[in-house]
C-alpha cells in the first residue's frame, strides 16, 4: 500500500490520510469498506450475480460498472478530512472483461471470483488507471477460501439467466 499522504501533482498541500475502498454504481460517494493507505493488506467482497449472454458471461452487481462487455470495478483513491469527509483524488479501473474466459468460467462454477493486485504504483504511489493481467491476477476459488490479500478483490458470481 503506498501510504497515508500522497502529494499533489502540481502546488498544494498533499493529500492526506488516504484511503481506498470499492466505489457503488451510480453513486460515487458510495464507497464499500474504506481501508487506510497505510495497510499491510486490503480486500473486498462483493456480492456479483452472472448472467450467461450470447456474447459469454456478463457479471453484474451493485459495484460492477459499465455496460454489458465492458464491465469493471473502480477503486477510489479518496483523501478524508477531519470532518470524516471522503474527497476522491484518482482511482483504478478493474476490467472484468480481461478475466481469461476459462477463469471466469470456473468462477462462475465455483462461485467465487478473486483478483490480486498490488495497490501501489511503480512510483510508489496509489495505483490508477487501467487494471489488466500482468499487473492484477485473476482465479476462480470455493467460497469458503475468501480472504483479504495484498490487495485483493472477491467477487462472488451466482447463477442466473440462460443455461451455457
Amino acid at each position: 500500500m503506498p501510504g497515508l499522504t500522497f502529494p499533489q501533482s502540481g502546488p498544494g498541500a498533499a493529500h492526506g490520510n488516504v484511503h481506498v475502498a470499492v466505489q457503488r454504481r451510480d453513486r460515487p460517494a458510495e464507497l464499500l469498506d474504506p481501508q487506510p493507505g497505510d495497510a499491510a493488506a486490503v480486500g473486498w467482497t462483493l456480492e456479483c450475480t452472472a448472467v450467461a449472454t450470447a456474447a459469454g458471461t456478463d457479471v453484474k452487481g451493485p459495484y460492477v460498472q459499465g455496460r454489458p462487455g465492458a464491465r469493471f470495478v473502480y477503486l477510489s483513491w479518496n483523501a478524508v478530512d477531519e470532518a470524516g469527509t471522503f474527497t476522491m483524488f484518482r482511482r483504478a479501473k478493474l476490467l472484468l472483461d480481461a478475466v481469461p474466459a476459462p477463469v471466469l468460467d470456473e468462477a462462475v462454477h465455483s462461485g467465487l471470483l478473486v483478483g490480486r493486485l498490488g495497490l501501489t504504483d511503480a512510483c510508489g504511489g496509489p495505483l490508477c488507471a487501467r487494471v489488466v493481467p500482468p499487473r492484477i491476477t485473476w482465479s476462480a476459488g470455493a467460497r469458503d477460501q475468501t480472504q483479504r490479500g495484498a490487495g485483493g478483490a472477491t467477487t462472488g458470481p451466482r447463477r442466473s439467466g440462460r443455461s451455457r
